[in-house]
């Protein structure tokens, strides 16, 4: 068996074409990465190297031999990845999503669920969901899509839904809901990490200005001291910044937007290597999740 060292040897090479650089990204001797590549070439039992004075290049079979060892090393990487992860998932259950709202409540719900949890704060592109499932990444990730895949089980959790935050002075806040058609050519402050909401209301909303922040505090302020509307979800309703954003705030009014699409299906997304351990906890927190959206 080639041993990995001799192979990263050979894929540094073939990326430096020089033992110089090799063995300076390395941090090895020069004389260290020649005998190297002599050991290389007896292990593979063919010639890899064309040896000329003062320079050293591979044959189109080296050329080979280093592109398979580039994928060979970045497979036992993962491998071991999977393993570290797997190991890690059997004692810390690590619950991410692709949309804030779950780990909104979620952390509301900490010291009231039956089993510890660890929430990761950045949001996932769904189009990693399954990448980040199966080299077990997290435990369970939550979206607003249903994964058909052979090692990956879906859970519906629940609803999310959307409300806007108005001006009480305005005509539509005194409406029991609002359509996005009647928020066309409004500006709003958006919380840029918003996943899937983003698309929905930037397509919805038609000739409407989005003003996006990075901050959660200079939202908080900009909507403090200005007029311009922001959404709110049935979710996001359990955060502190609601409260400081909204109830605090007897200028605002929450009025839910009745759009099909203003309504998003939550799935709770795992491995099914995983489902016996974590279907305690996923109807724990179906019980936990929010029916309809508070007054």
């Amino acid at each position: 068996m080639i041993e990995n060292y001799l192979l990263e040897e050979l894929t540094v090479f073939a990326q430096t074409g020089t033992l110089t650089q090799t063995a300076a990204q390395l941090n090895v001797t020069q004389p260290s990465v020649t005998r190297g590549m002599q050991k290389l070439e007896d292990d593979f039992g063919v010639q890899l190297f064309v040896r000329q004075a003062n320079r050293i290049k591979l044959t189109p079979t080296g050329e080979l031999a280093a592109k398979e060892a580039t994928k060979l090393l970045q497979e036992s990487t993962a491998m071991v990845s999977r393993v570290q992860n797997y190991y890690h998932s059997q004692h810390t259950t690590i619950l991410a999503a692709t949309v804030p709202g779950p780990l909104i409540l979620l952390n509301q719900l900490q010291n009231t669920l039956n089993e510890k949890i660890q929430l990761v704060d950045k949001l996932i592109p769904t189009e990693e969901i399954e990448t980040v499932l199966n080299s077990n990444q997290y435990s369970i990730l939550f979206s607003n899509q249903e994964i058909f895949a052979t090692d990956i089980e879906s859970q519906y959790i629940g609803e999310e839904r959307l409300q806007v935050n108005l001006d009480q002075f305005t005509y539509l806040a005194n409406q029991a809901t609002v359509t996005f058609d009647e928020l066309k050519g409004l500006s709003f402050i958006v919380m840029r990490a918003i996943g899937s909401w983003h698309k929905i209301i930037e397509e919805q909303i038609a000739n409407a200005k989005f003003m996006y922040q990075d901050d959660r505090d200079s939202f908080t302020e900009i909507t403090k001291y200005s007029r311009f509307p922001f959404f709110t979800t049935s979710l996001s309703q359990s955060d502190a910044l609601y409260d400081k954003s909204v109830k605090a705030d007897t200028d605002r009014v929450s009025v839910p937007i009745s759009d099909d699409s203003a309504q998003m299906p939550i799935y709770a997304n795992y491995s099914l290597s995983q489902k016996s351990r974590l279907i305690p906890l996923i109807r724990d927190i179906q019980q936990h999740w929010p029916t309809a959206i508070p007054k």
